[in-house]
């Protein structure tokens, strides 16, 4: 049975010269088609030779129109983007591994118009000199925080090092030991502080440290006072530490400067979406903190980006340090930013505008017609597959923003009945675009809090499609 399969399987000639093997080449070029045609052809030969008593290729799956049909689809899988668009349907809105938030048409469109040419990154109108690439969005900081100057990075981790380097190199940094956080991919607060080439004084206790604690630690090696927020997690309970304001009347009775890092970067109240609020970046600079900086693609809902706002000669201090060059943005980012910034001059309007806030403030009713209407139209191709229901569950801010509060949502629960939902999982992963969802209790869960209205179509589609795998 083996032998006679073998011998059905077409030349590489025969399937180059095949009407749909000159579209191939056509498409993608003789090299790359001869290329995949002859790995599409050793793929079938092995899966012959793995068979058992069973074959594992028909004859009908060796004709050059369905090898051919294989090789095209080998060939969009080599050429896709591996950075593609993907759906999220994790109901985590501000999703780390699928690139944090979600960019505003205006950051988009911003991009666009930047990427198809040149630009006026870093040059002067008036004199045609050489100028700052902080000026498209540098006017934007000062007036939406009330700080006297700022400026951006590649990411918040990249701040917080420039900052401590440029102010306190070589010496000590006063820091509440319940404070020493970890953000994402094992980055440890201790560890970018010594890159800085600052030295760690830890105060208090991991629940509570008292001003005092940092009174009597400051001395001639002191170099910053700083305050870290606590991002990812927090410490309930009998737990107490000073506030930015008891931490500035501080730094200025011993003439030292406060920076505050502040994490997720809040510049409109989250109580207005039914959430805990984050610490909001114009209440540091109003409370007199030297310098703060947060993270510009986590509540800002911009492009990956550290941001700087402070006390103008602070901030001058910071630029001017060698750092500042090999950590500075570039005109995309730039671009998407100062697009980003802009949206916030309007605070009535952000919730339509910015597709983060708009996801934080849907409302779960109509979260759930959604997820009905879909369980509705997959119900006829997956009856006797699985079992469709609405169950209500909780969406997640994400990416360490207001950790301990999650938003009321309704998720479209699939339970299959042939295969594990782990393997449903994979199957739409792997699809074009893939869909994330969450696996729980041998059910695949899709929040349509973080499903687009516009990605609905996909989603079913993906469904189906993964049913007929």
């Amino acid at each position: 049975m083996k032998e006679n399969l073998y011998r059905l399987i077409p030349s590489v000639d025969a399937l180059l010269n095949h009407p749909d093997g000159n579209k191939l080449i056509e498409a993608y070029g003789r090299p790359l088609a001869l290329d995949a045609v002859r790995a599409e052809l050793e793929a079938v030969r092995a899966e012959i030779q793995a068979a058992g008593a069973a074959p594992a290729v028909e004859e009908k799956n060796l004709i050059p129109e369905a090898l051919l049909g294989r090789v095209r689809a080998r060939l969009e899988r080599r050429l896709a983007p591996s950075l593609g668009r993907a759906v999220n349907a994790t109901g985590i809105v501000i999703h780390t591994g699928l690139g944090r938030a979600v960019l505003a048409p205006e950051a988009r469109a911003a991009l666009e118009s930047v990427s198809r040419g040149y630009c006026r990154l870093a040059v002067d109108i008036e004199t045609g000199q050489r100028g700052h690439r902080d000026v498209h969005y540098a006017s934007l900081l000062r007036e939406l925080t009330g700080a006297e100057a700022g400026f951006a990075v590649n990411n918040n981790a990249a701040a917080t090092v420039l900052l401590l380097n440029t102010l306190a190199k070589g010496k000590e940094v006063i820091l509440s030991r319940g404070q020493l956080v970890e953000i994402g991919g094992s980055f440890r607060m201790p560890d970018v502080m010594e890159t800085s080439g600052a030295i760690l004084r830890e105060v208090g206790t991991t629940n509570k440290t008292h001003l005092g604690d940092y009174e009597a630690a400051v001395s001639e090696r002191t170099g910053v006072l700083l305050r870290v927020h606590h991002s990812n997690y927090r410490i309930m309970g009998f737990a107490e530490e000073p506030g930015i304001e008891e931490l500035v009347e501080l730094g200025r009775k011993h003439g030292l400067p406060v920076v505050d890092d502040i994490g997720s970067g809040a510049l409109v109240d989250l109580k207005d979406y039914g959430l805990e609020t984050e610490p909001l970046v114009q209440r540091s600079v109003g409370a007199g903190a030297d310098v703060v900086c947060f993270s510009g693609d986590k509540l800002i809902g911009g492009p990956q980006s550290g941001i700087i706002v402070g006390k103008a000669e602070v901030v001058r201090r910071v630029k001017k340090n060698p750092l500042a060059r090999a950590f500075r943005i570039g005109k995309l980012t730039a671009a998407a930013l100062e697009a980003t910034l802009k949206l916030f001059l309007d605070p009535d309007r952000l919730r339509d505008r910015h597709p983060v806030y708009r996801m934080l403030g849907s409302d779960a009713k109509a979260i759930e017609r959604r997820a009905c209407a879909a369980a509705e139209a997959l119900a006829p191709a997956l009856a006797g597959r699985a079992r469709l229901s609405i169950v209500e569950d909780r969406s997640q801010v994400g990416s360490g923003s207001v950790p301990v509060e999650t938003l009321p949502t309704f998720v479209l629960k699939i339970e299959p009945a042939a295969v594990p939902a782990e393997e449903l999982s994979l199957r739409l992963r792997r699809g074009l675009p893939p869909v994330f969802g969450r696996v729980h209790k041998d059910a695949l869960l899709l929040d349509y809090r973080t499903i687009f209205p516009e990605e609905d179509g996909i989603v079913l589609d993906a469904v189906r499609a993964a049913f007929e795998h």
